[in-house]
């Protein structure tokens, strides 16, 4: 069983981290899913009722929905060479910092950034 990440495909800067997470997933642990794929009330449930296209968000192997920040801190723990940093953003009191620092950061990419005129899966 793997992670499930949804992310947004016509996000340069979305599309980019997970060219990257996919390099340092050595033990092939996430599967990557474009939200522009996703059907209502079809394959995915649970997402029903959430902004998927504002905040990156993950089914983990355990069945726990992730967003946002909270997401990116179980997609680093999960990578070997990264997992030291993803337990450092586990320490109490850091996703008071990093869950606003991360909705700010999403809020503007598309300003920063752009926007594919077609989702990239690649």
């Amino acid at each position: 069983m793997k992670h499930i990440v949804f992310y947004d495909a016509q996000c340069p800067f979305c599309f980019y981290v997970k060219k990257v997470f996919r390099k340092f997933d050595w033990m092939n642990q996430i599967k990557w899913v474009a939200v522009q794929t996703i059907e209502d009330g079809g394959k995915y449930p649970y997402l029903e009722g959430r902004n998927t296209l504002e905040e990156i968000h993950m089914l983990t192997k355990q069945g726990e929905i992730k967003q946002g920040f909270y997401t990116i801190r179980r997609l680093l723990l999960s990578l070997p060479l990264f997992s030291v940093l993803g337990i450092v953003l586990f320490f109490p009191g850091i996703d008071k910092v990093g869950s606003p620092l991360y909705r700010w950061f999403s809020d503007h990419r598309h300003q920063w950034f752009g926007r594919y005129d077609l989702p990239r899966y690649a």
